[in-house]
């Protein structure tokens, strides 16, 4: 096994466990602030697969997102009880939530990826990779070049996450019917 893979079956092993020093330091994420930037990722073989490179203008950041349905005040004056709907689902999924916070705070940045690390009774935790559009290693760098020519790419769906609750990434042309068989 290489040593990415070492680290991420011991982040595995790790969650899986619920040992004392994870639910520790998912004690002190809840203190932060929604959007908290990192020095490194926590789980760095999950952020290698996804791009990562440890090189000036790639900025990771963890993001808290809160749990669950989204609540709306319940109608009242004429109306029946059973059309007022007060718990709704989003449309988005919380990652893609996670995604759009990173990049309102830090503007001059684009989504490249993202990834869960972990989530307690009432938040779930992001670790966004972002990329700082004005320096000049990411405008070099061939990989990064057609990311950062995008702008707004968590805003309007392009991320990986966006895709998927956009519906796409999964090949769409090959459909089973009720029977198996190829259309």
């Amino acid at each position: 096994m290489g040593m990415y893979k070492y680290i991420s079956k011991t982040f595995q092993d790790e969650y899986k466990d619920r040992d004392d020093s994870l639910k520790k330091r998912i004690i002190g994420w809840r203190r932060e602030a929604a959007v908290q930037r990192l020095d490194r990722p926590t789980n760095l073989a999950r952020a290698r697969k996804l791009g990562y490179k440890a090189k000036p203008g790639v900025v990771v950041c963890r993001v808290k997102v809160v749990r669950g349905l989204r609540k709306r005040d319940a109608t009242h004056r004429g109306r029946k009880p059973s059309k007022t709907g007060v718990y709704m689902a989003f449309k988005k999924s919380l990652q893609a939530i996670a995604e759009d916070r990173a990049t309102r705070k830090m503007s001059n940045c684009e989504v490249l990826n993202s990834y869960w690390v972990g989530e307690d009774g009432q938040y779930k935790f992001f670790e966004i990779i972002l990329l700082d559009r004005n320096n000049s290693n990411i405008m070099n760098d061939k990989e990064y070049a057609g990311v950062i020519a995008r702008r707004g790419r968590a805003y309007r769906g392009l991320s990986s996450s966006g895709r998927k609750h956009r519906g796409l990434g999964r090949r769409s042309s090959v459909r089973s019917n009720a029977r198996g068989e190829a259309r």
